[in-house]
């Protein structure tokens, strides 16, 4: 997987798994797996601190160039939530194969207790939140999506095996073309 065509892109808002779902679906398929949250953190510091210090245009700017290098990469990529708000990012997908990954509220409410993600911060109900979020993003990351799992029940694993079997059709597809 050298092109971006190679990609198989995990969108979704925060807490639906893309991480955890993307790790162990790379390694079931052989391929490399690229986070564009862990690559911005790795290259610039932690993401609330980029947030705090220079603001949500600086991040954005950061993610985007992370995109573009996951893209480049292959494999498995999974993209921060708010990635897809990018114009250009939104233009790559197209060459792309993409997985929207989508989770309940309420099963979310669990995955995001306590955490640091700035969008989530100095908000009293946190959930509330979330959700106003995840459902002003909700029609570009429908719009881009090849392919849907919801992670709101059942272990994970049934969803990585669900995903794997989908990116295996499709290249069964591809390659009787």
């Amino acid at each position: 997987m050298t092109s971006p065509s190679d990609a198989v892109v995990l969108i979704g808002p925060m807490g639906a798994g893309k991480t955890s779902i993307g790790k162990k679906a790379a390694r079931a398929l052989g391929v490399t797996f690229f986070d564009t949250d862990a690559a911005v953190v790795r290259e610039h510091g932690p993401i609330e601190q980029l947030f705090a210090e220079r603001g949500e245009a600086h991040f954005r700017a950061l993610e985007r160039a992370a995109v573009a290098e996951g893209l480049a990469t292959g494999g498995i990529v999974s993209l921060g939530g708010g990635a897809v708000l990018h114009p250009e990012t939104r233009a790559d997908l197209a060459a792309s194969r993409v997985v929207l990954l989508t989770v309940s509220p309420r099963v979310v409410a669990g995955r995001v207790r306590d955490s640091n993600r700035p969008l989530l911060q100095g908000d009293d109900d946190a959930i509330a939140r979330w959700t106003a979020i995840f459902e002003e993003r909700r029609p570009v990351y429908e719009e881009l999506a090849d392919v849907t799992f919801d992670t709101s029940t059942g272990p994970l694993q049934d969803v990585v095996d669900a995903l794997v079997a989908w990116v295996r059709g499709e290249n069964e597809k591809e390659q009787t073309k």
